[in-house]
């Protein structure tokens, strides 16, 4: 296997990860695809092509996290949720990580949002009302952000097969 293949196919295993890491919390996400492109320009021997793929898919992968944060961000202080309960969350999502890693980071934001909300509120059905609503601006900050990392990983495939067929 020569060189630009060898670069191929690490790119295009780090950019699978990377798509799933936009879903699952505990893989790496936008910023490992952001890597593996670069890696692909650096190495992938496709010259000013591989540079252009990098840049796009950059672009992409960029305007998904921001779209993730803003949209999320924007949702919950619709919805009155404090910055506090999330981070609270986050951290019950890091310690479920450790405790049962696979489902532990999603059971761990739940448990750790509803009971932040909870004791902020006193009263479970407002809490589990503001949960659900942090819940799901989550879940769209995530699908914006996987739909934007699908488009990068789509520029790549292009610019692979473009060189690779020229080749």
């Amino acid at each position: 296997m020569d060189g630009p293949a060898l670069a191929a196919l690490l790119t295009g295993l780090a950019l699978a990860v990377a798509v799933a890491g936009t879903i699952v919390p505990v893989l790496p996400g936008s910023v490992l695809g952001i890597l593996a492109l670069l890696e692909w320009a650096l190495f992938g021997g496709s010259g000013a092509g591989g540079w252009i793929v990098f840049a796009i898919g950059t672009t992409f992968f960029a305007a998904g996290m921001a779209a993730s944060y803003v949209l999320t961000g924007r949702k919950l202080a619709a919805r009155g949720v404090p910055s506090g309960s999330v981070v609270i969350a986050a951290v019950a999502a890091i310690v479920g990580l450790f405790v049962a890693p696979v489902v532990g980071p999603i059971v761990g934001f739940v448990v750790g949002l509803l009971g932040s909300e909870w004791a902020r509120t006193r009263d479970l059905r407002a809490a589990s009302s503001s949960s659900f609503a942090a819940l799901k601006a989550v879940g769209l900050g995530r699908l914006v952000e996987f739909a934007c990392a699908a488009v990068a990983v789509t520029v790549w495939v292009v610019g692979a097969w473009l060189y690779f067929s020229n080749r």
